[in-house]
C-alpha cells in the first residue's frame, strides 16, 4: 500500500509555504532508518521577457521506531526582468519521541521568509504531544496539540514591525487508502495566538493520488491558507492553490 517514498517530479509546485505540512513528508521507513529526497530545478528563459527560476527541495528523516528526526529545506526564487515574483524559503527541523503506542512527544523549530507575504523572517519553536487515533493501517488518523513561540519580523519595506507571540498549534491529519490504487492524505492546522484567539492562522493541505503503474501515480493537490491578521492589509488574508502532477517512486 505504501508507494509514497520520494517525490522526483512535479508538473507544478506549491506556493503556500507559511505552514509546513510535515504529515505529507513523513515516510514509513520499514527496515530502512534513513530516508530522504533532494531536488534542484534551475530555469532560464529568454523570449519577450527574461525569466529566471531556481527551486531547491530537500528532506531527510531518521526513524528507529523510538526516535524520529525530520529535516526539510524548501527554497524558491522566480524573477521576471529582474523583479521577484516569488522569493521564499523554509527550513524545518522536527523530533518525535515515542512514549507509547498511541502517544509521541514532538519538538520542532522552523525559520522562514516570504516576500509575497511581506515576511522578512519568521522563527518558530514549539513542543507538545501527538496522538495516534486509529490502529488501522488503511485508515490512519492523528491529532497534535502543541504550544509554540513565534518571532516575526516584517520585510525591509515595512519599518519597525516585529512581533513576539505565543501560539497554539493544533492539527488533525489522516491518511486513507480505500483501494490499492487510491490514496488520500490531508492535514489541517489551526494556530491561534494564546492571548488573542481572533488572531489565528488556518491551513489545509489535501492530496489525492491515483496509482497508474507500480511506480507512477497521478497526484492532485489542494492548498488553502488563511491568516486573520497578515503583516499588512496589502497581503490577502486567504490564499489557495490547486495543482496536478505526476509522482514517481523507487
Amino acid at each position: 500500500m505504501n508507494f509514497i517514498k520520494f517525490i522526483v517530479f512535479f508538473i507544478t509546485s506549491s506556493c503556500l509555504s507559511q505552514v509546513v505540512n510535515v504529515e505529507s513528508l513523513r515516510k514509513p521507513s520499514d527496515s530502512t532508518r534513513w530516508t530522504g529526497s533532494v531536488s534542484l530545478d534551475v530555469s532560464l528563459i529568454k523570449n519577450t521577457n527574461d525569466l529566471f527560476r531556481i527551486a531547491n527541495k530537500a528532506h531527510i528523516q531518521y526513524d528507529n521506531d523510538i526516535n524520529f528526526w525530520l529535516f526539510v529545506n524548501d527554497l524558491n526564487l522566480q524573477k521576471v526582468e529582474g523583479s521577484s515574483l516569488i522569493n521564499r524559503g523554509t527550513q524545518h527541523l522536527r523530533y518525535n519521541r515515542k512514549i507509547s503506542n498511541k502517544i509521541k512527544w514532538e519538538v520542532f523549530a522552523q525559520g522562514q521568509y516570504d516576500a509575497i507575504s511581506e515576511i522578512g523572517f519568521r522563527g518558530l519553536i514549539g513542543t507538545g504531544p501527538r496522538f495516534k487515533l486509529s490502529k488501522n493501517d488503511n485508515y490512519r488518523f492523528y491529532l497534535g496539540t502543541l504550544v509554540m513561540y513565534e518571532y516575526e519580523k516584517a520585510s525591509s519595506d515595512i519599518a519597525d514591525r516585529i512581533q513576539r507571540d505565543a501560539r497554539g498549534s493544533i492539527y488533525l491529519s489522516f491518511s486513507l487508502y480505500p483501494t490499492e490504487t487510491i490514496s488520500i492524505i490531508s492535514t489541517s492546522y489551526y494556530q491561534p495566538r494564546i492571548d488573542l484567539f481572533k488572531d489565528y492562522r488556518f491551513s489545509s493541505n489535501t492530496s489525492l493520488l491515483f496509482k497508474i503503474f507500480e511506480d507512477l501515480a497521478f497526484k492532485t493537490n489542494f492548498n488553502f491558507f488563511h491568516d486573520a491578521f497578515p503583516v499588512t492589509t496589502d497581503v490577502p488574508k486567504t490564499q489557495f492553490e490547486l495543482t496536478n502532477g505526476l509522482l514517481y517512486t523507487f
